[in-house]
């Protein structure tokens, strides 16, 4: 997802984007959490039994844009595997979504139409057929309607419906957080991708639809309008689907990868080719940086695609949105007040890193979005550190704290569809470098990267299962790391005191057990070591320079000499 604008009077802009974008309800499984949930909030967020008897394996969305109109029309093809019995408690229904005002015209089965029954932004639709277990089955979804139309995209989604400089339309879907089902039908429930996808696009002949995955046809219908088939070859997560609707030039290049061979496909407008012909090479050099730190990119079959989009941007799986006016920084701003963020183009940078990041690991509960956001955002200090070396990117990291604002738990309330603080971001991020330095490693701090995105290679997951694997993987138990930085808003205190030459320590302000290692000077200030504070005091047997000591800034700590 998209950072916030944060400069001057940014906080306050801050505090909307976060309360608009995702209704904050907050999560009373931690101390700092409270708030009310609704029944159209379970619909919503979790397995619920109508989903969860049955596995999506294919998507055939085919969606015809009525742009003078605002409105669409089309069907969705769902194919799945039964993989549980119907609870006798769910009448033999099957949930799929799809919000207002749009609305289901009709559902197919055998060609037998179903009946279905609607309750606010979900219907569930009575199976005539029976559903044996390990079977597989298909339904069609015909639907119409007019799509929420986005006031603010990408942070309020919906479809942005713009004109370019030549007055051609410029149309574009941004939904993450409001969900899939504001523009087709679906599951719209993170927890289930399908194993692959086909979206038949059909638009006026004189625009061009660029989607997620391979372009395999384009058809002249001989009415004026033309349909572009694109095929994604790979799992995808519903929020990912796009259509970029415009008047659209390409150019493409290729990458030498760790795979072999990437294409590299550019759809801008007219008046903006040179520029993003030019701007556009830092992709290269960006997908270089995460191949190294994160493995090869997921997505070889499907492609690398960066499509100029009439709103900021968004990271759609193989086909990234964007929208940053051809700028480094993010709209031409440094979110990271060292400057540093001003040496390359933000939306490039953060939204690939989501390739990995969110559309390869993705979490099945939108409670657990750090898992996307901390990771993005720390993959933006990494970048930095591939341009200009280490210290540059520890320095763009830790100007990110300035954007904390410690409002509320960073982990949302589970099946709610709650998404937590924005801390997320910065605060995330800044979790991550300080377990980057604990591991006191890079070699094997890479690797944990690494093998996240093999060992979780296009799947579904929870937060506990990345931070089980980062345990299990570095040898360092951070339980209570995570405990600190992502259920509370306390950032943890160091206290320390020098007595004759002796160095006393302790943790407060933290969670109960809270044991993280900090690295601090002692005899020689140029060289840091590890320590094992609890919340007891302790002392070293080394001795200390009160002029020489100072604690490591990478770690996101408050330090309060006693």
């Amino acid at each position: 997802m998209k950072m916030k604008k944060i400069p001057l009077f940014a906080l306050l802009f801050v505090i909307f984007f976060y309360s608009t974008q995702a209704q904050k309800k907050t999560n009373n499984l931690f101390p700092n959490h409270s708030g009310q949930f609704t029944h159209a909030d379970t619909l919503r967020g979790s397995n619920t039994p109508e989903r969860a008897w049955w596995d999506v394996s294919f998507y055939d969305l085919h969606v015809n844009i009525d742009i003078k109109n605002k409105s669409i029309t089309g069907y969705n093809r769902i194919k799945y595997k039964v993989i549980k019995s119907m609870p006798e408690a769910s009448d033999r229904e099957m949930q799929i979504d799809l919000m207002k005002p749009l609305n289901i015209d009709s559902v197919i089965q055998n060609g037998q139409s179903l009946i279905f029954r609607r309750d606010g932004n979900a219907y569930f639709i009575k199976m005539n057929a029976s559903q044996p277990i390990k079977s597989l089955e298909e339904i069609t979804v015909y639907y119409s309607g007019h799509p929420h139309a986005a006031k603010n995209a990408p942070w309020d989604g919906g479809f942005v419906w713009e004109t370019d400089s030549l007055n051609y339309p410029f149309v574009a879907t941004a939904t993450q957080g409001v969900g899939a089902s504001l523009w087709w039908p679906n599951k719209d429930y993170q927890g289930d991708e399908p194993d692959s996808q086909r979206i038949a696009v059909t638009v006026p002949e004189r625009l061009s639809d660029i989607s997620n995955g391979r372009l395999i046809r384009k058809k002249w219908n001989g009415d004026g309008n033309s349909t572009y088939v694109w095929f994604v070859n790979n799992p995808i997560n519903n929020y990912d689907v796009a259509l970029n609707i415009g008047n659209y030039v390409h150019f493409k290049d290729t990458l030498q990868g760790e795979k072999g061979i990437l294409s590299l496909n550019y759809y801008v407008l007219p008046k903006q080719f040179d520029t993003a012909f030019q701007q556009f090479k830092q992709a290269k050099t960006m997908l270089h940086c995460f191949e190294y730190w994160f493995g090869s990119y997921p997505w070889y079959k499907d492609g690398y695609k960066l499509v100029e989009a009439p709103f900021l941007g968004m990271e759609h799986q193989s086909n990234v949105a964007y929208g940053n006016k051809y700028t480094n920084g993010y709209l031409g701003r440094d979110l990271s007040h060292t400057g540093l963020g001003l040496k390359w183009d933000f939306i490039i940078i953060h939204e690939s890193a989501h390739e990995w990041w969110g559309n390869n690991i993705t979490t099945k509960d939108i409670a657990d979005m750090w898992v996307h956001e901390a990771f993005a955002n720390y993959a933006e200090a990494l970048y930095t550190e591939w341009l200009f070396g280490r210290k540059a990117g520890d320095k763009y990291c830790r100007g990110t704290r300035e954007n904390v604002l410690n409002d509320k738990p960073i982990i949302g309330y589970y099946g709610v569809n709650d998404e937590g603080s924005g801390d997320m971001y910065y605060k995330g991020g800044n979790m991550i470098l300080c377990i980057r330095e604990i591991i006191n490693n890079d070699n094997k701090f890479r690797q944990i990267l690494r093998g996240l995105n093999k060992t979780f290679r296009h799947q579904t997951v929870t937060g506990r299962q990345i931070q089980n694997y980062i345990n299990e993987e570095s040898g360092i138990d951070f339980t209570k790391v995570f405990q600190q930085y992502l259920t509370t808003t306390q950032i943890p205190h160091f206290e320390y005191k020098i007595k004759k030459g002796k160095l006393y320590y302790r943790w407060t302000n933290c969670v109960s057990g809270f044991d993280m290692a900090i690295k601090v000077t002692t005899e020689n200030k140029n060289q840091f070591q590890l320590i094992h504070p609890t919340e007891k005091w302790q002392t070293t047997p080394l001795s200390v320079s009160q002029n020489n000591f100072k604690v490591s800034k990478n770690f996101y700590v408050k330090v309060v000499e006693k």
